[in-house]
């Protein structure tokens, strides 16, 4: 069969022969024990249901034995024999330009060069999943390729509900992951309902078919990396940082810190992962002891080199032994993925990574109490460096809330705050947020890299010439994006899709993808994808992380995102998602993302000026009723240029009175 008659195809009536396990991809670690018997069957029953019961006495026991072994049902069977990748939009069946793109979309996040744990459709995090089984995936790309213009398709956590009738103006697809009653947003609830199929944590961009691989997030760190030594009043080079985590987002950062400059220490305790990232580029150097580490960083320190070294171990060795040997860190953070500190997230020092996994499947008391024993080390460490001048700053990736659950010394002398920001409440909420500025993204649906090069010069030319007239408190901003934009093809940052970012307000996303419509329409260019980060001005309410610097008491609500999503569906997008949970785990966050495909035509340029305004200023909003600076003076400019656009603003009260 073709391609295209696999994709039309769905669920195959014949049963495909069953599939040898890949020992060499890298896989999920085994989940936890945590259905009952009945549990069991319930679960075993919600995935057969999507089989004719002519396979069911046939599929019950691989399934079952899926279930036991590694404590999901995957039905690995199902895995299509086609290469996993985003190919030119042409290539796919249908009858829907849109549904094209979103199925594109989705392919590029199940990449081999992409996803995590691409046999169990988890993209990054540890748990980040696209799908919970190769059932629905399937299911969603005939539906899709079956889908007119005149059709919604209702995703529910990975099980996609089928396509109602809409219209042209709607969302071809409606994305929810993980949205439960709030009371059942515990760890072990979403254990629970994965297991039974019946839910699936969709991450930020991985449930929402937007991860573009970790240039994603490279761009926010070199950001990040570069305003964390502005914050110091230090040039990065010569600078060390230090951090830890390699995985879909936290593989960043070692090319981050390339390409800020300075010298990057990063631990990851996965080879595989490890040498994966070597081997894509995104690090310079491997090494695997820490007598081999200490003398080479001296060495890097002393040259004042711009290299990125990774240590595959422990970070807690790293942290202890630089402080024994008075080796000052200026920057330091962590990106483990402490979201999901119980399942692969976090590992503890002092076992072997296979003996982690052991540990974490079969005595996953022991394994927490291990952990919570690391982290209590991993704080004290820090805190000895930050005595000595580090900077120390929590990636919003729950280190200092899993640290205070453990018992850390993380908290302020209040006994309430931590004794560390989060680089959000520290850089990119005051400098970028607040002015509306975040992590727009586009992929060229050709596959096209020349199409890419030129985006990439039209981004450059839109924003250059916005920087003439552009404020001076948005100046540094607009000259780091001019500055990323010239270096991104030297930087060789596309892994998978050709695909971009950059840091835009409101009315550089407009200008920049108004440029793309009209290119397209001149036939420059093929049709462009435009979507962004979950972590941006509007689309997430994250208490420790994006909405951390909002200091009114608003910071646990979630009416932003909420609002964020429902604003962007019928503003134009071309779909929408909202999810629980994304970057700092289950019941701690709401976040939601949109795409939108331009295809040149005049329809296209009213719906990504109408939709992208809200995106960003509702954002906005917030945050300047939140009486945060930078906001109060991005609403008031963003009202002066769009006279329908009406905003209630604070006053100030004077501190004196009370």
């Amino acid at each position: 069969m073709t391609f295209q008659e696999q994709i039309l195809q769905g669920i195959p009536a014949v049963l495909p022969n069953p599939k040898p396990y890949e020992v060499e991809i890298n896989h999920a670690p085994k989940r936890k024990e945590i259905l009952s018997e009945e549990e069991k069957k319930l679960a075993l029953k919600n995935a057969l249901r999507y089989f004719e019961p002519k396979h069911h006495a046939e599929l019950l026991p691989e399934f079952r034995a899926e279930l036991e072994t590694y404590g999901r049902i995957y039905m690995y069977r199902l895995r299509p024999d086609y290469k996993m990748y985003a190919r030119p939009i042409s290539e796919y069946p249908g009858k829907s330009e849109q549904a094209k793109a979103i199925m594109l979309m989705i392919q590029n996040n199940l990449d081999y060069a992409v996803a995590q744990h691409p046999h169990e459709l988890i993209t990054y995090g540890g748990n980040g999943a696209v799908f919970q089984n190769w059932a629905q995936y399937l299911l969603t790309m005939k539906y899709l390729a079956e889908m007119t213009d005149e059709q919604t398709l209702a995703m529910y956590s990975g099980h996609p509900m089928g396509l109602f009738p809409s219209h042209k103006e709607a969302p071809r697809v409606v994305v929810t992951n993980g949205m439960v009653i709030p009371n059942y947003s515990k760890p072990d609830d979403w254990e629970k309902m994965n297991a039974l199929g019946v839910s699936q944590y969709g991450q930020m961009t991985a449930g929402s078919y937007m991860y573009i691989g970790p240039q994603g997030i490279v761009h926010g760190t070199t950001i990040t990396v570069l305003n964390g030594f502005r914050k110091i009043k230090k040039s990065p080079k010569g600078g060390l940082f230090v951090t830890s985590g390699l995985g879909g987002m936290s593989g960043a950062q070692p090319k981050a810190g390339n390409i800020a400059g300075c010298i990057t220490v990063c631990a990851e305790v996965n080879p595989k992962i490890t040498h994966i990232r070597h081997s894509q580029g995104w690090i310079n150097e491997v090494i695997e002891d820490i007598d081999e580490l200490v003398p080479r960083v001296k060495k890097a320190l002393e040259n004042n080199e711009v290299v990125s070294i990774a240590y595959l171990g422990n970070v807690v060795d790293v942290w202890e032994r630089f402080d024994q040997e008075n080796l000052h860190i200026d920057l330091g953070s962590d990106q483990t993925s402490l979201h999901n500190p119980w399942a692969g997230g976090y590992y503890p020092i002092g076992f072997t990574f296979e003996e982690s996994n052991d540990l974490m499947a079969n005595n996953p008391d022991k394994f927490k109490e291990e952990v919570q024993k690391t982290l209590r080390r991993h704080a004290t460490a820090i805190n000895k460096h930050t005595a000595k001048g580090t900077y120390f700053f929590d990636y919003g990736n729950a280190f200092l809330l899993e640290a205070s659950r453990a018992g850390a010394d993380v908290f302020a002398e209040n006994h309430i705050d931590f004794k560390y920001n989060s680089y959000v409440q520290d850089i990119m909420g005051p400098m970028c947020f607040d002015y509306g500025f975040g992590p727009f993204r586009w992929v060229c649906a050709s596959g096209n890299p020349e199409d890419l090069a030129k985006t990439d010069k039209i981004a450059c030319d839109v924003l250059e010439e916005m920087m003439k007239n552009s404020p001076e408190e948005i100046q540094q901003q607009m000259a780091d994006n001019i500055q990323w934009i010239k270096g991104a093809q030297e930087n060789q940052l596309v892994v998978g899709s050709q695909a971009r970012i950059l840091y835009a307000d409101s009315e550089g996303r407009i200008k920049i993808a108004e440029a793309f419509n009209q290119a397209i329409a001149r036939g420059e260019i093929g049709y462009i994808i435009l979507g962004r980060d979950h972590h941006d001005v509007s689309g997430t309410d994250s208490p420790y992380r994006e909405t951390s610097n909002i200091y009114d008491g608003s910071r646990f609500t979630a009416d932003m995102a909420i609002q964020n999503v429902i604003g962007d569906s019928f503003r134009g997008a071309t779909w929408v998602s909202i999810h629980n949970g994304g970057g700092v785990g289950w019941g701690e966050v709401i976040n939601g993302g949109f795409g939108m495909v331009l295809d040149g035509s005049a329809e296209a340029s009213k719906r990504l000026e109408s939709m992208l305004f809200w995106d960003v200023n509702n954002g906005i909003s917030r945050r300047s009723w939140a009486r945060n600076e930078g906001a109060i003076f991005a609403i008031k400019r963003a009202m002066e240029t769009q006279p329908l656009l009406k905003v209630t603003i604070p006053n100030i009260v004077d501190d004196s009175l009370f």
